[in-house]
């Protein structure tokens, strides 16, 4: 793993698109987590959930949700980037999110990340930062998705 980028304040960000982040630790990704996640957002569909039915369908045993691949962004970030300096931070949402390879059970996901904006705004900093979840062994990656945050400077 690469150590995350430090960033001292907010606003030393200014001026960091295209600085690359990481790669993460690899994350395995197992069934028990999974089916939390199901529980969590009440989608069982048995592709993900049911290992015997998976195991005839498309990608032979069960896979994680889209959404849940997705999330792990959340996980990686802080391993990608940290801002010191700042009362309090705001994730503001995401932008052009895709799934572009499925994630079976057992697989191994880490991220890498890029700085891709910065501006000032409504009295804080606001960045994008690109993740890109790689699926370890595969030409594509899981998902790539576009997270931005807002720090708002100490009083």
């Amino acid at each position: 793993m690469t150590e995350a980028a430090v960033f001292e304040s907010p606003r030393d960000l200014m001026g960091a698109e295209g600085t690359a982040l990481g790669p993460t630790d690899w994350l395995t990704i197992a069934q028990d987590r999974i089916d939390r996640f199901a529980d969590a957002t009440d989608d069982h569909q048995w592709i993900h959930v049911d290992p015997e039915r998976a195991a005839e369908g498309p990608f032979g045993k069960t896979i994680a949700h889209g959404y849940l691949t997705m999330s792990l962004a959340n996980a990686f970030l802080p391993e990608l980037i940290e801002v010191r300096g700042f009362s309090h931070g705001v994730n503001v949402g995401t932008d052009r999110m895709r799934f572009l390879a499925p994630v079976p059970v057992g697989s191994r996901i880490r991220g890498v990340g890029e700085i891709t904006h910065v501006e000032e705004i409504k009295g804080a900093i606001q960045s994008t930062v690109r993740i890109t979840i790689e699926l370890e062994g595969s030409d594509k990656p899981a998902c790539v998705v576009d997270t931005i945050s807002r720090y708002y400077p100490e009083t």
